[in-house]
């Protein structure tokens, strides 16, 4: 696909799952499409709040474990990043594999910004290959930069696993084990379960960082695909869910309002008090990760906690028997 073709897909598919998304009973819009130039910009300032403490529970994580971590994958002289951001946690990683000859680090994210920040931060540490694209298709493009005989180490940091339900975390990890060969190894980040009070704040928080990130994605649709969501006529809102483990982000309308979205090919009504389902962040405990891990074709092989703020980072290895195998065995 050529560099001016992508953009185009890019739209298209975003305005199909809009059109798919805000046309079923429960209407709702996918957590991936939070993250353009704005709304990268806006979960930068959302990692700094106090109420979210999974951001310094990872870097504290990584202060402490990114020596073990490089030694563990040692070989590895390709590092890739999932939703990479501006890269600022993987720093210490780069730095404790600095010790043992220098790296190529493909960052991963749809923000070309965010991208352009992580370059122009990290070039001092590793030969820094961005990729602009949603995780599969980065992945897939980052692994031409595989060098020959060695091992690959991926990064999906933030807990942003949680984004996906269950069945669908596990779909992804087997489709990101089956790019992959035997030896790569997943450093993965969860979140872990925890009480809804100290939760909920994490999502709403009182400055209305959390509220501007979440209505930037009708924002996002009115800018790139022509709606006419107006935005103060929704209201911010943070759920949990203690039967699923999971904390929920909806935007309520607070009138009865018709909306239209001509790129997608879209127009209907919200009622008064009707929401729209923008997120699932779901809990871990490590149980539950080490089952992910095997569902998925992985080998767990290390945890490193933060006690702090219960946050876990996993350190698994692609297995030499695809899960399919497995199961029929």
């Amino acid at each position: 696909m050529s560099a001016a073709a992508a953009p185009e897909a890019g739209r298209a598919r975003f305005a199909r799952d809009v059109r798919e998304g805000l046309s079923r009973p429960q209407r709702e819009l996918s957590p991936e499409y939070f993250y353009d130039d704005v709304g990268s910009a806006l979960f930068e300032a959302i990692c700094h709040l106090p109420e979210y403490g999974v951001t310094r529970a990872e870097e504290r994580i990584l202060a402490a474990s990114a020596g073990e971590i490089a030694a563990r994958a040692e070989g590895a002289r390709l590092l890739i990043e999932l939703g990479s951001g501006s890269g600022r946690k993987t720093v210490r990683v780069l730095e404790a594999f600095g010790r043992n000859g220098r790296m190529v680090y493909c960052p991963i994210d749809v923000s070309p910004s965010a991208l352009e920040r992580c370059r122009r931060d990290l070039e001092h540490l590793a030969v820094i290959r961005p990729v602009t694209a949603s995780y599969l298709d980065g992945l897939r493009a980052a692994l031409a930069e595989r060098p020959p005989g060695r091992p690959v180490l991926v990064l999906f940091l933030g807990g942003t696993i949680g984004n996906f339900n269950p069945s669908s975390a596990v779909a992804f990890l087997e489709r990101v084990r089956g790019l992959l060969a035997p030896g790569d190894l997943l450093l993965l980040g969860a979140d872990l379960v925890k009480p809804a009070e100290v939760l909920l704040p994490a999502y709403d928080d009182p400055a209305g960082v959390t509220a501007a990130f979440n209505r930037n994605l009708l924002a996002r649709i009115n800018r790139e695909l022509g709606g006419n969501f107006t935005l103060s006529r929704f209201a911010h809102e943070a759920r949990y869910d203690a039967a699923h483990q999971r904390v929920e982000m909806h935007l309520r309308s607070l009138c009865r309002q018709d909306v239209e979205v001509p790129a997608a090919g879209l127009r209907f009504t919200l009622e008064e008090g009707e929401t729209i389902w923008t997120e699932s962040s779901y809990r871990f405990d490590l149980a539950g990760l080490t089952s992910m891990a095997a569902q998925a074709g992985f080998d767990p092989l290390a945890h490193w906690l933060d006690a702090g703020w219960p946050f876990a980072l996993s350190l698994w290895r692609v297995g030499a028997v695809p899960p399919d195998h497995q199961a029929r065995a």
